[in-house]
């Protein structure tokens, strides 16, 4: 833009960055707290904790603050009380969206996702009304050009994986709750590197929308991505590239 000096456009630049950044420390430090409170603060003994860990330490989360997070988790550090929820709700289309939720006022939460999904045409619904359309499971998504087919399926199904398959340029590997520890620990030994390994909401069946339908979908859930207390979004709609590219 006219009038605008280099120094300016690398500020703002940088303060875009510093902003997103922030976010993602702090979503971060959720998914640690969450880890930290379900299976204690050992991360050689509770693995789920420990892959949030290395997530953090990815992406150069300082380690003061993925400590401050652990502790907060086991209740080591005096804090505001987190609590898990999951909101359901309806999208453009009549797609199902599901976001996994962490908040100290669900109160405030709750008013501000409900807006978010409004906007966008659909509405938030009740507990249950698009939870049957998904099954949670273990998801782990593996570069496919690190490691042989033969070789993962081997590992993964032997540590208990309920199914391994080719998904675009990642092997897909979908275990049950339960068994997801011990093939997240198989993969470790293993020494498979993982772009993906958490607990997720897979839809059971995959629906087919209009591009300008999946368009808005994508709206929405790059809108509840972005707020603090969503961790995580889900559909049942298949978002194709040519509805995501819109919105890069």
């Amino acid at each position: 833009m006219a009038g605008h000096s280099h120094s300016a456009n690398i500020a703002v630049r940088k303060g875009k960055q510093d902003a997103v950044r922030a976010k993602l420390f702090s979503k971060l430090s959720r998914y640690i707290i969450i880890a930290a409170r379900a299976g204690g603060g050992d991360p050689v003994m509770n693995l789920r904790l420990r892959y949030a860990i290395d997530k953090a330490r990815a992406v150069s989360m300082p380690r003061e603050n993925i400590e401050r997070a652990v502790k907060r988790g086991t209740g080591d550090l005096d804090g505001a009380v987190m609590v898990d929820l999951i909101y359901e709700g309806f999208g453009p289309g009549n797609a199902a969206v599901i976001c996994d939720i962490l908040t100290d006022n669900r109160n405030r939460t709750s008013g501000e996702v409900r807006k978010l999904y409004e906007r966008s045409g659909g509405n938030m619904g009740n507990p249950g009304s698009v939870g049957y359309m998904f099954d949670r499971k273990g998801l782990f998504l593996v570069p496919a050009a690190g490691v042989s087919e033969d070789t993962l399926m081997s590992v993964a199904l032997e540590a208990g994986a309920e199914d391994m398959s080719r998904d675009g340029d990642n092997f897909k590997i979908v275990t049950d709750v339960a068994t997801f520890p011990a093939v997240l620990d198989a993969l470790e030994k293993a020494q498979i590197q993982t772009d993906t390994g958490e607990l997720v909401q897979l839809p059971k069946t995959v629906v087919e929308v209009t591009v300008e339908t999946g368009r808005k979908v994508v709206r929405l859930i790059n809108a509840l991505t972005e707020h603090e207390d969503v961790q995580n979004v889900y559909t049942n709609v298949n978002l194709t590239a040519e509805m995501q590219a819109e919105e890069e």
